[in-house]
C-alpha cells in the first residue's frame, strides 16, 4: 500500500531511491523531483498516455528477462473470444454488432504468487518513491495492491501469432513495462476517447468503423525497458499479433485506488485458470 498523503521522512525517501538505483535510470528519470513529476502529469493528462523509454536500466531488463524465460513453463495460456467491452453478450444486439462482435485474444500469463518475493519486479512494485511518482502522475491519493494473490503483478507472454484483441479497459489506468520486443508485430494500437463510460455513451458507430479497419489508429513505439502509462477505459486499443521467433514479454503493474479489492472470481478463472 502507498498513500500519497503520508509523506515519508527524508531518510526514508533517500533509502527508497537508493534501492531503485539498479532498477530505474534515475539520471534520465528523476522520479522524486517535482518538476519532472509535473511534466509527466501534464503529458499524461493531455495525451492520455505517457511513454518513458529506457525507464528500466539494462541490468534490470536483463534480470527480469532471465527470470521470465525460466518461468515460461509455469504460464497459464489462454485463447479467448470476447467483445470490446469485456462483458457478456447483450441479446438486444446482433452477433455482428460492435456491442457483441467476437474478438480473439491469446497469451500466456505469470501471476503475482509465481514471482519471487525478492525479484526486481516486486521491489519496483512495492517501492514508495515509485508509487509516489505514480500517484502524482495519475492524480490519485493512494495506491493499493490487489487483495487476491494473483492480480498485482502479471507477466504476459505473446509468442508467434498471439495477440491482445481490441478492447476497452475496466480500470481508469494501466501501467506496463516492456521486457522483450518481438522481431515483428506486437504493436500497440489505439484510438482515443471512443466512448464515455461514465455517461454510458458507447459510440457503437465509431467502434464499428475501428473494428472494420475503416479508421486510422495511433501507435506506440517502444523498446525493452519502457514504462507506459495509459488511460484505456474510454480509448479502444489492442496489441497486434507477434511475428517471428522472439516472444513479446510485457509486465502489468496493477494497483487499486481503494484497499481490500480483489479481481472477481470469474475474471481470475478467465485470465489465470485458478482463484489463488
Amino acid at each position: 500500500m502507498y498513500q500519497a498523503t503520508h509523506e515519508a521522512t527524508p531518510l526514508a525517501k533517500e533509502k527508497d531511491l537508493l534501492s531503485l538505483n539498479t532498477i530505474v535510470d534515475l539520471q534520465l528519470y528523476p522520479i522524486d523531483q517535482d518538476v519532472f513529476r509535473v511534466h509527466c502529469k501534464h503529458t499524461f493528462e493531455k495525451q492520455g498516455v505517457l511513454v518513458l523509454p529506457g525507464f528500466l536500466t539494462s541490468e534490470a531488463v536483463n534480470h527480469i528477462a532471465r527470470e521470465s524465460e525460466t518461468s515460461y513453463d509455469k504460464a497459464y495460456f489462454t485463447n479467448n473470444s470476447h467483445n470490446i467491452y469485456l462483458k457478456p453478450a447483450d441479446p438486444a444486439f446482433a452477433v455482428d454488432h460492435p456491442r457483441n462482435f467476437p474478438i480473439a485474444s491469446s497469451k500466456g500469463c505469470i501471476t503475482t504468487d509465481q514471482i519471487p518475493v525478492d525479484s526486481t519486479l516486486r521491489k519496483l512494485y512495492d517501492n514508495s518513491s515509485f508509487k509516489a511518482f505514480l500517484c502524482e502522475v495519475l492524480d490519485e491519493n493512494a495506491l493499493f495492491e490487489y487483495a487476491d494473490p494473483l492480480s498485482s503483478i502479471n507477466l504476459h507472454y505473446a509468442a508467434q501469432g498471439q495477440e491482445l484483441g481490441w478492447h476497452f479497459d475496466n480500470s481508469s489506468f494501466a501501467i506496463t513495462l516492456l521486457i522483450q520486443k518481438p522481431e515483428g508485430g506486437g504493436v500497440f494500437e489505439y484510438v482515443k476517447d471512443v466512448r464515455n463510460a461514465d455517461l454510458g455513451e458507447m459510440n457503437y458507430e465509431q467502434a464499428g468503423k475501428i473494428l472494420d479497419g475503416k479508421l486510422s489508429v495511433e501507435t506506440l513505439s517502444m523498446d525493452a525497458g519502457a514504462l507506459v502509462l495509459f488511460r484505456g477505459r474510454n480509448s479502444l486499443h489492442r496489441v497486434t499479433p507477434t511475428q517471428g521467433d522472439i516472444t513479446r514479454m510485457l509486465v502489468v503493474l496493477a494497483y487499486n485506488t481503494e484497499p481490500d479489492i480483489a479481481l472477481s472470481e470469474s475474471a481470475r478463472m478467465t485470465f489465470y485458470g485458478r482463484l489463488g
